[in-house]
């Protein structure tokens, strides 16, 4: 039996990739997108068997409720849930001076969206025997160490790692492993140039969808390897 996993924000960037490299292993995966358009042209560019494209804005409870009916009428459950959408890497913003209208924005989708998108898949993670959840985080959320500068993207990823620790114990009963994975420095659109190939920042996500039953669950990680929070 093919095992069905969503990713968020995948109509483009690490998403994408998570998308193709899930897709190659065997998975039927849904591309979450907020335009419905851009999501099926990623599904079409990438040309693999197993990539539906799906209408999702994880700021949006009706949008999220829709795609819940939708793949509990077509598929019945849900194995893997990749929060992967994310927004403004606000290079341009220090601490004390940052616009706090953006960092709520910000907040709205790198924390409240992986939030609200668990809350709500949660019965259809409970019906698989394997379920997985994890979020795409980034080392500008690590404490240790952390500067004044992208303070909402950095503070969104800060809290979204405590989420992921939240979220890990209270599924430890269902079996259900969460762990945030940070896939390094990527050239993307919101990465810039400067990153590294995007193709090890994929396997890194798909090496946390893919962990044995017995896996590790409340943890953050790297190419496999545990981070510091």
């Amino acid at each position: 039996m093919r095992k069905i996993a969503l990713v968020t924000g995948a109509n483009r960037g690490i998403g994408k990739e998570v998308s193709r490299q899930l897709a190659e292993k065997g998975y039927i995966v849904y591309v979450g997108s907020r335009s419905l358009s851009k999501g099926q042209q990623a599904c079409d560019q990438l040309g693999l068997d197993g990539l539906i494209a799906a209408q999702l804005d994880v700021t949006d409870q009706e949008s999220v409720d829709a795609l819940v009916a939708r793949i509990k009428q077509e598929q019945g459950r849900l194995d893997v849930l990749i929060n992967n959408a994310a927004i403004n890497y606000d290079t341009w913003q220090r601490t004390l001076s940052a616009d706090l209208d953006n960092v709520k924005e910000t907040m709205e989708t790198n924390l409240y969206g992986p939030w609200r998108m668990a809350m709500a898949f949660l019965p259809l993670l409970k019906k698989s025997n394997h379920g997985r959840i994890v979020n795409v985080s980034s080392g500008s959320g690590t404490l240790n160490g952390m500067g004044a500068e992208t303070p909402a993207y950095g503070i969104s990823k800060a809290a979204l790692n405590a989420l992921t620790l939240k979220l890990a114990a209270a599924l430890l009963p269902n079996h259900i492993l969460v762990n945030a994975v940070c896939p390094g420095w990527i050239a993307t659109d919101m990465g810039g140039s400067g990153g590294g190939p995007i193709e090890p920042g994929g396997e890194s996500i798909v090496w946390a969808a893919m962990l044995p039953d017995d896996g590790p669950t409340g943890g953050f990680f790297r190419h496999g390897e545990r981070l510091d929070w």
